[in-house]
């Protein structure tokens, strides 16, 4: 049979018992709550994707799509009953970071590229899928994403300043903001500046009494009418202008005049950014909910969402953690309530978006203020801080680099220093010895020279998987004990239970070292080898070279052959 056929039925037995994962079976219970549930959600969402739309410097209505057809994709295909998908801070914050180099926000040329962010992120998550590479996320640090969203959120709000005075500033990253504000502060239009304040007061004091209240959109619904009996153009204040009315239509994005550098820039750091935010967050939610998830199932869901936005004139969605919460509180506790919230959203799209016309531009920059600022999370610096300073510092490096270079330059360090402590954890491994506690039972204590498992008997372990950069410590520390053992050291027990597999240096180094604990009069014992393993061993020759009498199932096994040698 044709491998591509198999592929395909392989992929086709995988997407069996996918659908609706996230909302079924239905609890006819929960339905009125999750009905109440929806429609809050929408209350909450629509204000906040407004803002999500002005942080990506696209026309508002582009936002409010994120919330129908790509949010309803997931319910479909997504295995998470909590998880929440639709435009994100970080992910809007990223391609307006990188597009904006190339192109003006808004324009035709923009807004093209854009599009194909979304359709291209979802042809890699669709790819991630079907390759199970939903572990990629993994590899994007908790202390560099807290690092990387903080400098974000900071970013965010100071790109704010601006519209919530009234004043035109110029400059892409913080401090060419900042400067442009300062020196224009002078011009600031009162009426603009009072509209802000009192966006801010409304949602941080209704979110002090119940988090459930809609503030955003009270305030949303207060200056637009204010602006409808007011003419605010008169007094200075810029409105959102005209937002077309009607549900997504497909759409095919042009390819025609892009920068393809920028471009592949943005989808990849769309890309991580996605897998390991979504991932985190729906992690989170499964295990504070006791629910059951299938993570490669959430990236064909994040695929499809992705493809689907980018093909109905939308920007690119996200897992969101802050959408997430607001499920949460709101009472949602299956995609039933996200349905629902789709559902309303056609309704507003369809009826209602001449009134979002008189929207002040201060209202929105007030909303997407405190979306930043929400990015900072200082709870999180903190605990970095208290439990590994040495992260603390790397988290701050992130941090500056996003303020200080923008977001493209912090994603690379993000990358970057996520591998620096991937590395630094499988490079410097706390390898152990087997001793006879005070209790007289097995256990592993930290390598100590001198230290015997047994009087001319030393089993160790070496504690992570074996490679290239660490295969020269392996044998350094294995040769120092040997050195240090007084009696001398008869055999060495290698538990290799840590390697799931090992690189062609690993080998080598392997062999090294057994040549010269035979010129040591040291025998060489492996034990826990998996049957990988051991076909590696087999391919390259080292199990030749170690003698498969040499070779035991358990280290109990090695021992006790150790004690009956004689």
């Amino acid at each position: 049979m044709d491998l591509g056929v198999i592929h395909i039925k392989n992929l086709t037995s995988r997407l069996k018992g996918t659908l609706f994962s996230g909302l079924l079976p239905l609890d006819r219970s929960r339905f009125i709550p999750e009905l109440i549930a929806g429609i809050v959600m929408a209350a909450i969402f629509i204000p906040e994707v407004m803002g999500y739309a002005k942080i990506a410097g696209m026309p508002i209505i582009t936002g409010i799509y994120t919330i129908i057809i790509p949010m309803a994709v997931f319910v479909i295909l997504g295995s998470s009953r909590h998880l929440i998908v639709g435009a994100d801070s970080a992910t809007a914050a990223i391609m307006f970071g990188i597009l904006v180099t190339v192109a003006m926000p808004g324009s035709p040329v923009y807004t093209s590229m854009a599009f194909l962010v979304a359709f291209l992120c979802g042809i890699l998550l669709v790819l991630a899928w079907v390759f199970k590479l939903g572990f990629i996320g993994d590899f994007l640090s908790r202390t560099a994403l807290v690092g990387f969203l903080t400098g974000v959120g900071i970013q965010v709000s100071i790109s704010q300043l601006g519209a919530m005075f009234g004043l035109t500033t110029t400059g892409i990253d913080s401090i060419p903001r900042i400067l442009s504000f300062l020196s224009n502060l002078s011009q600031t239009n009162l009426y603009t500046l009072a509209i802000s304040v009192g966006v801010l007061l409304v949602i941080i004091i209704t979110g002090r009494i119940n988090r459930k209240i809609p503030g955003a959109l009270i305030a949303v619904a207060g200056t637009i009418l204010l602006s409808f009996f007011y003419d605010f153009t008169q007094m200075g204040v810029s409105l959102v202008g005209s937002v077309p009315s009607g549900i997504p239509s497909l759409m095919v994005p042009s390819f025609q005049s892009l920068d393809f550098y920028v471009l592949f820039t943005t989808v990849m750091a769309c890309f991580i950014v996605i897998i390991a935010q979504s991932v985190a967050t729906s992690r989170a939610y499964s295990v504070k909910c006791s629910d059951e998830l299938d993570e490669n199932k959430d990236v064909l869901g994040l695929g499809l969402s992705n493809i689907l936005a980018g093909l109905t004139g939308s920007f690119v969605v996200n897992g969101s953690p802050t959408k997430t919460q607001i499920a949460v509180d709101a009472g949602a506790r299956s995609q039933l309530a996200t349905l629902v919230t789709a559902a309303v959203v056609i309704v507003v799209v369809i009826f209602f978006t001449e009134p979002v016309s008189l929207l002040p531009n201060a209202t929105l920059a007030a909303i997407v203020f405190l979306i930043g600022l929400e990015m900072v999370d200082i709870t999180s610096l903190k605990a970095i801080y208290r439990e590994m300073p040495a992260e603390f510092v790397l988290a701050i490096i992130t941090f500056m680099t996003v303020v200080l270079a923008g977001v493209l330059w912090g994603v690379i360090v993000s990358v970057i220093i996520s591998l620096i402590l991937h590395l630094s954890h499988s490079y410097r491994p706390n390898n152990s010895i087997l001793i006879r506690n005070e209790k007289g039972e097995w256990a592993y204590i930290p390598v100590i020279l001198g230290v015997y498992t047994e009087e001319g008997l030393i089993v160790y372990r070496f504690n992570r998987d074996l490679y290239y950069a660490n295969a020269e410590k392996l044998m350094k520390e294995v040769i120092k004990i040997v050195k240090n053992s007084d009696p001398p050291l008869e055999w060495l027990i290698l538990d290799s239970g840590g390697f799931t597999g090992v690189d062609y240096t690993s080998v080598q180094m392997l062999k090294e070292l057994k040549v010269k604990l035979d010129e040591m009069n040291v025998v060489l014992v492996m034990t826990t080898v998996f049957p990988s393993l051991r076909r590696q061993f087999e391919r390259s020759g080292f199990m030749k070279i170690l003698g498969k009498e040499n070779l035991y199932g358990g280290v109990n096994d090695a021992i006790n052959a150790f004690e009956n040698r004689k």
